[in-house]
């Protein structure tokens, strides 16, 4: 429930408008009362034939709810959606804003469909919280507790009848649905995040899936979380169905309970016969109103295991603290420095990198080699302050100053310091929209001049559209040298002042990982570059600098467990 509380806190920005829904949803519940309450007395006056001018001002009343109920049962849907919507754009916010800081050494340990999961199913349910539960609680509490009043004026039994039924569709039937199907609704959320997960990681793995002949046991495991979270829904609606029975024999037995009581105040002369009508069946219109309520306080252990998802989201620690006071980027050519560097993961703690010692000057291109498993991402993503340094320093030096990483922001590290990855990410778009991720407003001889420079002038103007060609989800039309030599290009395009570049000939066979070798040494004149790779000796005949080499550590590093 705290995380609930911690959503509530949510809405306080939008307190207004959610006091404009309750004010509104009181008035509709309760023009929806008065309707039934209005006509049942004039319809039961009317049989006694009195003057016309007797029935004048119900007549006017039954208009009056009639046009009420539904203009503020609009304007109520209006400023509670306005009010929920603004609440869960700023909640999307603050999750997204929270994954970017995270990303992408805080997110190791999620698995990328149950974090959609949280982003989508999670966080979009939380607006349910006012829709469905407290606004609606608040607005009909306050009209049946307006109703059972009138009651009691009209007949004290009546009335207490009905304030024991109220109570036992509000209170009651949750608590029966809950006992029903608590268990099941803690398991909705989990179960709809691994079943997301799980269509996922198939859907992204099928081909191999396919080819290796998995693709029953893939379908199999899917069926398994399927069933579970069918299990999951089942006793949820079971529970559902537990809360209605219990409203249902409430609303009943306020029906019957009031015909009685009244047919007999009526025989000893308490009660008017016209006064009977309004007492029978108000209930009903009461019952009507605050019937929503059991299966929308069912929702609250549901609500609750989410808005924890959400919050666990939100409070994981950032892999990187950013200075209170930072400092400036050095001006002018920029290289690395590292001294006695050590670098781990959050929430390990073995080293997943160092101690390394490592010179990098302003324009100089230098070869960084290791196996895999020796910590070459773990340097680049230091470099990129994605980590953050256990021990030792990790400087960019300028012609005139250096600054230690940590004592700058994240964001201005990266916009002097770029990354090529192993695998970089291609987005389902254009060509011209992948390369425009690193400078939205770069003109079209800026986007030429990068492709040209990385390569891809001529592929980009042999395609049919140009720049305007889609190369489908996770660049699936390109090649796998394609999609390095894109990841370049937008590098370039970013221009920054050190190009790092994670195992950039991995997926490129002897001949094309040469030729990429020979346009990334052109494509690096005036800049430093950092290469960090397995196969040294193809740059070896362009002349670059080698680095220090991960490779001796390896057998340590794994001893220690990186």
């Amino acid at each position: 429930m705290s995380a609930l509380v911690a959503v509530l806190r949510l809405g306080r920005p939008v307190t207004p408008r959610l006091l404009l829904a309750v004010l509104a949803g009181v008035g509709a519940a309760g023009c929806a009362i008065g309707l039934t309450a209005t006509s049942a007395w004039l319809i039961a006056r009317a049989a006694e034939q009195p003057p016309m001018f007797a029935l004048m001002l119900a007549i006017t009343g039954v208009r009056a709810f009639g046009i009420g109920r539904g203009l503020l049962r609009y304007a109520e849907r209006l400023a509670a959606h306005d009010a929920a919507f603004r609440v869960l754009a700023e909640l999307r916010a603050a999750s997204y804003a929270h994954l970017a800081r995270l990303a992408p050494a805080g997110l190791a340990e999620l698995r990328s469909g149950d974090l959609l999961a949280r982003l989508v199913g999670d966080v979009d349910g939380l607006a349910d919280l006012w829709l469905r539960v407290l606004l609606p609680l608040a607005s009909a509490g306050i009209a049946a507790a307006a109703a059972v009043l009138v009651v009691t004026g009209l007949l004290p039994v009546a009335g207490l009848v009905l304030a024991v039924t109220v109570l036992l569709t509000v209170v009651g039937a949750p608590l029966a649905a809950g006992a029903v199907a608590r268990h099941a609704e803690r398991r909705l959320a989990p179960a709809r995040g691994e079943l997301a997960e799980t269509a996922l990681e198939t859907l992204h793995g099928a081909p191999e899936l396919v080819a290796l002949g998995a693709a029953p046991r893939a379908l199999a495991a899917v069926a398994a979380v399927s069933d579970r979270l069918a299990v999951a829904e089942r006793g949820s609606a079971l529970g559902a169905g537990t809360g209605t029975l219990v409203a249902g024999l409430a609303s009943g037995a306020a029906l019957w309970v009031s015909i009685l009581t009244g047919i007999a105040a009526v025989r000893d002369g308490s009660l008017a016969g016209v006064g009977l009508a309004v007492v029978a069946l108000t209930p009903i219109a009461v019952h009507e109103v605050v019937a929503p309520l059991a299966p929308a306080a069912r929702l609250l252990p549901a609500l609750a295991v989410s808005a924890g998802r959400v919050r666990d989201l939100l409070t994981r620690p950032e892999p990187v603290a950013e200075p209170a006071s930072p400092a400036p980027v050095p001006t002018g050519p920029l290289g690395l420095r590292a001294r006695s560097l050590l670098v781990r993961y959050p929430g390990t703690e073995t080293d997943a990198l160092g101690p390394i010692n490592l010179d990098v000057a302003a324009g100089a291109h230098v070869v960084v080699t290791g196996a895999s498993g020796t910590g070459k991402s773990t340097l680049a993503a230091a470099c990129l302050r994605f980590l953050d340094p256990a021990g030792g320093l990790l400087e960019l030096v300028g012609p005139h100053a250096a600054a230690d990483i940590t004592t700058l922001r994240g964001d201005d590290v990266r916009r002097a310091v770029g990354l090529c990855e192993q695998d970089p990410h291609v987005f389902d778009g254009t060509l011209g929209d992948n390369l425009r991720l690193a400078r939205p407003s770069a003109t079209a001889e800026e986007l030429d001049a990068a492709l040209g420079t990385a390569g891809l002038r001529a592929f980009a103007r042999g395609l049919p559209k140009g720049l305007d060609t889609a190369v489908g989800e996770h660049g699936a039309r390109l090649s796998g040298g394609q999609r390095q030599r894109l990841a370049l290009a937008r590098a370039l395009l970013a221009d920054v002042r050190v190009l790092v570049l994670d195992e950039p000939t991995e997926h490129l066979d002897e001949v094309a990982a040469r030729a990429f070798v020979v346009e990334l040494a052109k494509a690096g004149a005036g800049r430093t570059v950092l290469v960090l790779t397995h196969r040294p000796e193809l740059f070896s005949d362009v002349g670059w600098s080698r680095g220090p080499d991960l490779a001796a550590r390896g057998a340590d590093a794994a001893a220690r467990g990186s």
